[in-house]
């Protein structure tokens, strides 16, 4: 009910795939190989990022509540994950948690934090069959045990609600495409 309510928010599609400027699909639409993609997060380090400024701007303009991707189809965490190093702390050089940051400031300014979520993973080994995206970039699996990466993926959506405060929810993609 409090979502209907609030009806405005800030919707903020953001990671390594930043870098390209073709959009959060760019490793599909490129059918980027596994191998080259993960060099982006070495040159990914938001230095001007400032929670503090993106809530503030979020508040002025009468939104309630801000949806940030935590992790899109490509795999990576934009947070520590202790299940994975394939994140924001452990590959890039900016080496800071801007889900901690954002969650700290949304609960300081009063803004309800959700998460954006991809079930799909272009890169994880065992997120298999490989269903209907991604299908060109080179070093997908061949095979894979689905359940090893809905424990993987049940860990990660763990860190997510139990390391940031109060989460309003989460938003959930991908899930369309294991089929």
């Amino acid at each position: 009910r409090w979502f209907q309510d609030a009806k405005f928010g800030m919707f903020i599609h953001w990671g390594v795939y930043s870098i390209l400027g073709d959009g959060e699909w760019v490793m599909n639409n490129r059918n980027i190989p596994i191998k080259d993609y993960e060099k982006l997060p070495g040159a990914f380090n938001p230095t001007q990022f400032d929670a503090a400024e993106w809530v503030s701007l979020a508040k002025a303009a009468g939104m309630k509540y801000i949806t940030i991707t935590s992790k899109h189809h490509d795999g990576f965490a934009m947070w520590d994950s202790k299940v994975s190093d394939y994140d924001i702390i452990d590959r890039t050089p900016y080496k800071k948690d801007v889900l901690k940051m954002l969650a700290a400031e949304c609960q300081k300014q009063g803004i309800k934090l959700f998460f954006y979520h991809s079930h799909l993973d272009w890169r994880h080994p065992d997120y298999f069959p490989t269903g209907s995206s991604g299908r060109g970039i080179a070093g997908r699996p061949t095979n894979g045990d689905f359940n090893k990466y809905l424990d993987y993926m049940d860990a990660q959506i763990a860190e997510l609600l139990t390391n940031y405060g109060p989460i309003g929810g989460i938003w959930f993609d991908g899930w369309w495409d294991h089929k």
